[in-house]
């Protein structure tokens, strides 16, 4: 990530392993007390090279890591380990298969999405994207690419609905979404679309890692009236939080802390809006309006 905001539409994509590689760099550079001068001169490259491989904003090749870990000092066994890391953040995700449809500013999104330990998303227009069905996710995708052929479109959803599978592992993250009352009352693909678009939520919602929280009409103005936003906490030391917020064409990546602070903030004061019961209850009145 870029210090502090990174526009995802202007770097590549970094992976979390590919981020966790570069900040573990970093820190076994400050511990052997080179500078970033005396490491690029190493490689040949300029300091700014280092910076953007610390940063996970360009790919590590491994002899660029083991030749960096020479220069720090590292025994054989250190520079094999990194070297081995090197190799394995630089394979592709299972999402690379969809880069046709795939835009490099998600692609980011995707790889945080699929190594969080904690994933917290507040979405005042649509439901999100993993409790999404397929007939809602059609619909909303149709929207958004209004231009898509059926097999463009066909991929974009099936991209989408992969990236659910998250939920059903053994070892998965736990999810709190906030949803704006208005998402419920978007009449997305029609009547009988909707209803089993909220049953789907209120199913998913019923597991233990999964909270879902609708903000009612009757809570009025609030912190968190504003862009959607996912936050993402991860176990790995090396990694900040991170919260991923979009735009028409692009979309940013902040990871200073003031920042994340303030989106987590935002995220609990709108669940204090709500209650269990409360959410409940709208979902299920929904369901039946639609019925």
């Amino acid at each position: 990530m870029s210090e502090g905001r990174s526009n995802a539409g202007t770097t590549s994509a970094p992976t979390v392993l590919r981020m966790i590689l570069g900040r573990r760099l970093q820190e076994r550079r400050q511990d052997a007390g080179v500078s970033l001068e005396d490491a690029a001169r190493a490689l040949r490259v300029t300091s700014l090279t280092i910076r953007r491989l610390e940063k996970a904003e360009v790919a590590l090749k491994p002899l660029y890591v083991e030749k960096l870990l020479e220069t720090y000092g590292a025994d054989r066994q250190e520079r094999d380990e990194f070297v081995a890391f090197a190799e394995r953040a630089n394979e592709p995700g299972w999402w690379h298969t969809y880069r046709d449809v795939l835009p490099t500013w998600f692609s980011a999104y995707v790889s945080l999405e699929t190594g969080a330990r904690t994933v917290r998303t507040y979405e005042p227009h649509y439901v999100t994207g993993l409790l999404q069905t397929h007939p809602y996710a059609r619909a909303v995708l149709g929207g958004g690419f209004p231009n898509a052929d059926d097999e463009d479109l066909a991929r974009r959803v099936n991209l989408r609905l992969r990236r659910q599978a998250l939920l059903e592992k053994s070892d998965a993250p736990t999810l709190w979404v906030v949803l704006e009352e208005a998402v419920l009352h978007r009449v997305v693909g029609g009547p009988e679309v909707m209803r089993a678009q909220i049953e789907r939520i209120i199913e998913v919602s019923e597991l233990e890692h999964v909270s879902v929280d609708v903000v009612p009409f009757t809570a009025g103005a609030h912190v968190g009236a504003c862009a959607p936003f996912t936050y993402f906490r991860f176990e790995e030391p090396e990694l900040p939080d991170i919260v991923y917020t979009e735009m028409l064409s692009g979309a940013v990546y902040l990871d200073q802390r003031s920042d994340v602070v303030a989106h987590l903030e935002a995220h609990n004061r709108m669940s204090l809006l709500t209650s269990n019961a409360q959410s409940r209850a709208l979902l299920n009145r929904m369901r039946k309006e639609y019925s």
